[in-house]
C-alpha cells in the first residue's frame, strides 16, 4: 500500500513537517493512511494512541492555526486581485485621461485653425482620416466653434469637399418643408462670407433636400434660389437696418418663374413667408472667439507702410489679406486689428509719392466717395473710416506686385448676387427632357 505525500496529510489536518525518520511517527503515518484508504474517520487520541495528551492539545492548536493560516491566505489572494483590479482600472483611466487631453487640444487647435485642428485629431489617431468620420465629428460638433466648422467646409479642395457632402447628407430632411431644413441645417455651422463657398455649400444643400423630398421641386436649381430667398427675406425681414420690409406679394415677385419657368404655389410660399416673419432664424455666434480664428491661413501678410488719412505721415503696419478684407495691426502678436478695409468695389492702382517707393492705392470708382473701412481711434473706440483712398507702400517692387496681385484676386463686386443671379436664370429655363 502506497503513503501519501506530506500535501495529502495536510489536506487532512497533519503537519508536513513531523519528523519522518521517527519509526513511531511512521507507524502513526501508516495508520493515517490505513483510516483514509478504510474511509474510517477516527478521534486523534484513537489515530495517535502514543500521543500524550499536550501532543494531541498542541496538534489541533496546529490544525486551527492552519486553517487560521488558510483563511488569511485566501483572504490576501482576493485582496490582491482586488489591487490588481484597480492598478489596471488606473493605468485605463490614465490612458482614457490622457485620450481626453489630446481630444481637448485637437478641438481647441480646430477653433483656432480648422485644418492644422483635423491634421493634429488624424496623427494622434483620435480621427480616421476620411470624409465620413470627419464629417460626423464635425456634425456632433461637440466644443467645436461653429464658425470654424463654417470656414473647415468651404475649403475648395477635392477632400474638404468630400466632408462638406458628407456633412450635409448627416442631415436628415425627409418630410420637412424647407423653412425647417434650412433652420436646422444653418444652426449646424456658420456660413462663411465668401459667395463660392456658399454656393457649394447651398448646393449640397439643396441636393440633401431634393433627394429626401423628391417631388416637392422640378430640380435643386429651384430649391437652391428658393433657399437664397428665404434667407434673403429672414435678412430682410429682421435686421434694423432695413426700412422697407417687403411684404407677400413682393416675395411672390422675387420667385416668379423659378420652378423651371414655372411658379410654385402660393401656398408653399405663404406658408414660408410667414414662418420667417413670425421666427427668424437662429445663426451661431462666433463663440467669443474674437477675430482670432479669421486670420489664419491668409492669402497674404506681411509688413507695409500705410499713409494717414487726415495726416499724411507714414506708419508701418503689419497687413493680413482674407475674407475679402484687410486687415492692419500695429503688432504682429496683436489679437485685434487697427484697422479694417473691405475691398468690395473697391479699385487698386500704381502710383507714384515723392515719400515712399513701390506705392499702389485703393479707391473707389467715384473719387469723392469715402471707402467703406473702420478703425480703432486713440481712445480705443471703433469708427468709421475717412479716407477717399488708401496709399501702401511695399518694401520692394517685387512686394508691390505680389501684394496687388493678391489684392485684385480678392476684390469683389458683389459675387453673392453674381452668384444668385446665375442660378435663378438657370431655374427659369424649362426643363428639357
Amino acid at each position: 500500500m502506497e503513503f501519501y505525500e506530506p500535501e495529502v496529510m495536510q489536506d487532512h489536518g497533519l503537519s508536513g513537517d513531523i519528523n519522518m525518520n521517527d519509526h513511531g511517527r511512521m507507524e502513526d503515518f501508516r495508520q493515517f493512511n490505513l483510516s483514509i484508504d478504510d474511509d474510517q474517520f477516527l478521534s486523534d487520541a484513537e489515530l495517535f494512541p502514543d500521543l500524550t495528551q499536550e501532543e494531541l492539545k498542541l496538534l489541533n492548536e496546529i490544525r486551527r492555526a492552519k486553517q487560521q493560516l488558510l483563511l488569511e491566505i485566501k483572504e490576501l489572494e482576493n485582496e490582491m486581485a482586488n489591487v490588481n483590479a484597480d492598478l489596471e482600472a488606473m493605468d485605463y483611466d490614465e490612458k482614457s485621461d490622457c485620450t481626453m487631453k489630446q481630444m481637448n487640444i485637437g478641438r481647441s487647435k480646430f477653433n483656432m485653425d480648422p485644418k492644422k485642428g483635423i491634421e493634429y485629431l488624424i496623427e494622434n489617431e483620435l480621427l480616421e482620416d476620411t470624409p465620413e468620420k470627419v464629417a460626423a465629428f464635425l456634425f456632433k460638433g461637440e466644443s467645436l466653434n461653429k464658425t470654424a466648422i463654417g470656414d473647415y467646409l468651404g475649403i475648395g479642395k477635392d477632400f474638404n469637399i468630400k466632408v462638406l457632402e458628407a456633412f450635409v447628407q448627416e442631415h436628415e430632411f425627409k418630410d420637412m418643408i424647407l423653412v425647417t431644413a434650412l433652420r436646422q441645417f444653418l444652426w449646424s455651422f456658420r456660413l462663411p462670407g465668401e459667395a463660392q463657398k456658399i454656393d457649394r455649400m447651398m448646393e449640397c444643400f439643396a441636393n440633401r433636400y431634393c433627394e429626401s423630398n423628391s417631388g416637392v421641386f422640378e430640380s435643386p436649381d429651384t430649391c437652391y434660389v428658393l433657399s437664397f430667398s428665404v434667407i434673403m427675406l429672414n435678412t430682410s425681414l429682421h435686421n434694423p437696418n432695413v426700412k422697407e420690409k417687403p411684404d407677400l406679394e413682393r416675395f411672390y415677385a422675387m420667385n416668379k418663374g423659378i420652378n423651371e419657368g414655372g411658379d410654385l404655389p402660393k401656398e408653399l410660399l405663404k406658408s414660408l413667408y410667414d414662418s420667417i416673419k413670425s421666427e427668424p432664424f437662429k445663426i451661431p455666434e462666433d463663440d467669443g472667439n474674437d477675430l482670432t480664428h479669421t486670420f489664419f491661413n491668409p492669402d497674404k501678410e506681411g509688413w507695409l507702410w500705410k499713409q494717414g488719412g487726415r495726416i499724411k505721415s507714414w506708419k508701418r503696419r503689419w497687413f493680413i489679406l482674407t475674407d475679402n478684407c484687410l486687415y492692419y495691426f500695429e503688432f504682429t502678436q496683436d489679437r485685434e486689428p487697427r484697422g479694417i478695409i473691405p475691398l468690395e468695389n473697391l479699385q487698386l492702382k500704381n502710383v507714384d509719392d515723392s515719400k515712399k517707393d513701390h506705392c499702389f492705392e485703393l479707391y473707389t470708382a467715384d473719387s469723392k466717395e469715402v471707402i467703406k473701412a473702420a478703425k480703432v481711434d486713440a481712445d480705443g473706440r471703433v469708427v468709421e473710416g475717412r479716407h477717399l483712398t488708401y496709399r501702401m507702400s511695399a518694401g520692394s517692387a517685387e512686394e508691390k506686385e505680389e501684394w496687388m496681385k493678391a489684392i485684385r484676386a480678392s476684390i469683389s463686386r458683389d459675387p453673392f448676387y453674381e452668384m444668385l443671379a446665375s442660378r435663378k436664370k438657370k431655374a427659369t429655363m424649362p426643363h428639357e427632357n
